[in-house]
């Protein structure tokens, strides 16, 4: 139910950190791999190329409107296919909601909500128009749950991805289009070094998350390959949290 042979997944945002790691983890499970972005993802690649499947970097740049189309189409010419995506490319700007500009605010839901959805309509177009079914995984975050400070319009975005994810599989179910999304908690990577760094966060994070620990990137691997298999096939809507338990608490 988990094998993933024969599928190709796009990954945007994939070239460090939690992208990368859910990359490999399909990799991992026989899907080819496209990686979308607007830079190298040498690292990235290499390690795919160790699982024995195909993977290949499209660039684009989900910033700019006007690429999005182009995006699934070359896919699939390049790997034949489309049949998984997931959407973990993301911005954050970091002010204090009197101050946040409109630059500020359009530059993080362009890429964080527009492209999401703008991405996600030219799949499950090309998954109706081709009659297959298809998996979209969204990658949420605990501020699609939690207000946050300082980070205004990332909030607004994340809590936008998860609701966007209910209403999509809303519409695209009757397709055999699974819509369902990853709300990481605070991992491990190069975007939080700063973060666990601090004493008193990092104690005061760990003091809040039942399993006593940050996440891996690898944590990541068992839900990313299961929202993208046949295991989910009857899950729709859902915002996962991966947090060690910080919601619970």
């Amino acid at each position: 139910m988990f094998d993933l042979s024969g599928k190709t997944a796009l990954v945007t945002g994939a070239n460090t950190g939690l992208g990368q790691a859910m990359a490999i983890a399909l990799a991992q499970a026989g899907a080819d791999i496209a990686l979308i972005g607007r830079t190298p993802a040498t690292e990235t690649l290499n390690d795919i190329a160790k699982t024995g499947v195909r993977s290949e970097l499209i660039f684009a740049d989900l910033g700019d409107a006007s690429t999005i189309s182009k995006i699934v189409p070359e896919v699939i010419e390049k790997f034949g296919r489309a049949d998984i995506l997931v959407n973990n490319a993301g911005t954050i700007k970091r002010n204090a909601a009197l101050e946040l500009t409109p630059d500020q605010w359009d530059s993080v839901m362009d890429v964080n909500l527009r492209a999401v959805f703008f991405l996600c309509q030219v799949f499950a177009k090309q998954a109706v128009d081709l009659e297959q079914p298809g998996k979209i995984i969204n990658i949420a975050s605990m501020l699609s749950f939690q207000g946050g400070v300082r980070v205004p319009s990332y909030t607004a975005s994340k809590s936008g991805v998860s609701g966007l994810t209910r209403a999509l599989a809303n519409e695209w179910a009757q397709y055999g289009i699974n819509v369902n999304a990853i709300a990481p908690g605070y991992f491990d990577t190069n975007n939080t070094a700063a973060l666990k760094a601090d004493k008193k966060r990092n104690a005061e994070i760990l003091g809040r998350i039942p399993s006593g620990r940050w996440g891996q990137p690898s944590d990541l691997a068992g839900a990313i390959v299961f929202l993208a298999s046949n295991a989910s096939d009857y899950v729709q809507g859902i915002t996962l949290p991966v947090d060690g338990g910080w919601l619970s608490r």
